[in-house]
């Protein structure tokens, strides 16, 4: 998930985090994420795979996966736990890949750590073929305009920044016993759609999921995160064409 310098510096916290089971929200949420994606086919490209935790979950579903990260030491953590898969140094903005390689991308909570996030987009889908598919996660836009004021399940939720302004994300977290600096930006959901548009990409599926029951049945504080989505998940097709031809009269 990693795109700048930051990451670079934080990758053995995130290691860490990412790899205690239980401990964030990936085991509670990526089943959501892999029902939008589409069955294994020729090729697929993950863009920003950090530790390669989805890189491996794709994997074991039958897909033949390319993953791309600039931090240099997620890479070898991801090549370490998957030796036979393929794993590159490159950056989301100059992706080292012909047009129209890949028959799926994926960015799994990747495109907010990129400053150039239009620019991402536009590369995930020049190396995607036609009608091929590219499924993201994000932080939900309206959940990273503010924070609940606690735990507690009726916590009122604060909007803290102005939700239409694109802003810098350097957030500390701690918990039990392990801590981490989440760097990257927020953007507003325009944001988002104008770069796929622009990119002849055609949301084709897009999903706010709940938190499940029976996580808010072991954790009551959970409650929140049915109050108010945690993630965006969006599946889109590329249209076929030059990108940012007509978007709107294709459909």
């Amino acid at each position: 998930m990693s795109f700048n310098a930051d990451w670079e510096r934080e990758a053995q916290n995130w290691i860490a985090w990412a790899r205690t089971p239980g401990h964030d929200a990936y085991s509670e949420y990526a089943d959501r994420f892999f029902e939008l994606v589409p069955a294994p086919a020729r090729a697929t490209l993950e863009i920003g795979c950090g530790e390669g935790r989805v890189s491996r979950d794709l994997g074991d579903r039958g897909h033949r996966v390319t993953a791309i990260d600039a931090s240099p030491t997620l890479l070898e953590a991801a090549r370490a736990a998957d030796p036979a898969g393929q794993y590159v140094l490159a950056n989301a903005g100059a992706l080292p890949f012909s047009d129209e390689t890949f028959d799926l991308v994926v960015a799994h909570n990747s495109l907010m750590d990129v400053q150039d996030m239009p620019g991402a987009v536009r590369e995930g889908a020049r190396v995607l073929r036609p009608e091929g598919r590219f499924c993201v996660s994000v932080v939900h836009p309206m959940s990273d305009a503010g924070r609940f004021e606690s735990r507690e399940a009726d916590a009122p939720f604060a909007v803290r920044w102005p939700y239409f302004e694109r802003r810098r994300v350097e957030e500390p977290f701690e918990r039990d016993g392990l801590s981490i600096t989440f760097h990257g930006w927020a953007y507003p959901l325009e944001d988002y759609v104008r770069a796929f548009e622009d990119a002849g990409l055609a949301i084709e599926a897009l999903r706010e999921p709940r938190q499940r029951e029976h996580v808010v049945a072991a954790d009551p504080s959970e409650v929140r995160w049915q109050r108010l989505p945690m993630f965006l998940l969006l599946r889109l097709r590329k249209l076929p064409g030059p990108a940012g031809a007509g978007f709107s009269s294709r459909f």
